[in-house]
């Protein structure tokens, strides 16, 4: 996938996942497309580790749903780290 295709990707993924698990996290809309290409990227790869073939490819309902699990995962471990660091997240 090219660059584009990673950030539309990537916002449609950060938007979902932050609809899906509301709550107080990094805030603007650049922070929650970040989360969503990081999320696409780990989505993707774990994916390519799993599953045979070049399932992830361009923009469509497989690549968007591997890129939101991705990044709720990503939410995951960041609400954990800040929590236990004493963040700002959730308290």
């Amino acid at each position: 996938m090219g660059i584009f295709s990673w950030i539309v990707v990537g916002l449609i993924a950060g938007v979902l996942a932050k609809v899906i698990m509301p709550g107080k996290d990094p805030g603007n809309w650049i922070v929650t497309i970040l989360i969503g290409i990081v999320g696409a990227i780990i989505g993707g790869f774990l994916v390519g580790l799993f599953v045979p073939g070049d399932l992830i490819t361009g923009i469509n309902l497989t690549t968007i749903v591997v890129a939101t699990l991705g990044a709720i995962v990503l939410l995951i471990a960041y609400r954990l780290i800040a929590s236990r660091a004493g963040g700002g997240v959730g308290t």
